[in-house]
């Protein structure tokens, strides 16, 4: 049955022609979406935007006159739209999150007719789960944090482990967790739905701005107290044990989940090897990434959390966990940092 809902409205704004006109066609494939205009650069977009009154906004960041990051934050103030980002350049799309956008995608070479399909394919699923989701303004920039111990005492059990996972808005939401722990705490490994390199400069990012040390994860780096191991892109991050406690194994493999590194693989090798000794924090994303690896760990004895909805850009991924029953407590963001320090605490 063909569904009765209006499409979303899409503004596509990029300073290539032929961009803009393959994304045009390729958007208008899906009946869920009508593209409603495009534009070249900043000034013809807000023009667009106070005619057309879009729904979701698609936008290049390498612009001429204004680039992306200036432009988000001249317009979210005066407009509120759900803003995908599209670049091809690490520290720019990060860059353009912190000052609004809801999420990013890789822009992939327009001679690659396979990497187009899949990435179009990717665009259309990332405008409906921004669609309606929760606009913020621009965050002040993270100063550096000098490393802070905290007490060490703190942390009684040596087996302790944190794993993280999220998607769709969970740069920001992965740094509101972590960038107050102490480096005292115990290992954390995370999995964000990135591409490969953006891992690479998000790692380098948490890293200036975590108490913590950060770096994206090697195949067989330790997991140590004090350090967060980030999943690489396309690649598969899973926790394994020896005798001298835990390490990773970071390696190339079919998409899980729909995704590569994917946040069930990491949960469920949390669950057979750490188990009652791991907490593991599923946040904000679309789709079920995520949720059955939770739902092992939470049957393996570990404390389990979920990002409540209220915080949640987009509650995909902590609801499908949660209705599995694989979410011990469900917590507003704000408080999800002191809440895995406070488990720490007491696991013995």
């Amino acid at each position: 049955m063909p569904s009765t809902l209006p499409a979303i409205k899409v503004l596509v704004v990029d300073d290539s022609l032929l961009f803009r006109m393959k994304m045009e066609s390729s958007l208008n494939e899906d009946p869920g979406i009508r593209v409603v205009g495009t534009a070249a650069g900043a000034d013809e977009a807000m023009q667009k935007i106070t005619q057309l009154k879009p729904d979701v906004l698609t936008l290049d960041v390498e612009m001429p006159r204004m680039n992306g990051i200036d432009f988000l934050k001249m317009l979210l103030p005066r407009h509120p739209l759900p803003v995908l980002v599209i670049s091809s350049r690490a520290d720019f799309a990060l860059d353009a999150v912190e000052a609004g956008a809801l999420d990013f995608e890789k822009k992939p070479a327009v001679n690659a007719p396979g990497d187009l399909d899949l990435f179009f394919d990717t665009i259309r699923g990332k405008i409906k789960a921004i669609y309606r989701s929760k606009v913020r303004g621009a965050r002040a920039p993270l100063a550096p944090h000098a490393r802070v111990l905290g007490n060490p005492s703190m942390f009684k059990n040596q087996r302790a482990v944190v794993a993280i996972g999220a998607s769709t808005g969970g740069t920001e939401a992965i740094i509101q967790v972590v960038k107050d722990l102490p480096a005292s705490t115990p290992g954390v490994v995370i999995v964000q739905h990135m591409p490969p390199g953006f891992t690479r400069m998000y790692a380098e990012r948490l890293d200036k701005i975590c108490n913590m040390t950060a770096k994206e994860a090697a195949d067989g780096d330790r997991v140590e107290t004090g350090l967060i191991l980030l999943g690489a892109g396309e690649y598969h991050l899973t926790l394994k044990r020896d005798v001298k406690g835990y390490y990773v194994r970071s390696q190339k493999g079919e998409k899980v989940s729909g995704h590569c590194p994917s946040v069930d693989v990491l949960f469920q090798s949390c669950a057979e090897e750490a188990g009652g000794n791991s907490i593991g924090v599923i946040l904000t994303g679309m789709g079920a990434d995520g949720a059955r690896g939770l739902t092992m760990m939470h049957d393996k004895g570990a404390y389990t959390i979920g990002q409540d909805q209220e915080s949640c850009v987009v509650y995909g991924m902590p609801m499908e966990a949660y209705k599995r029953g694989g979410v011990t407590r469900q917590l507003p963001l704000s408080q999800i940092g002191q809440e895995i320090l406070s488990q720490l605490s007491r696991m013995r």
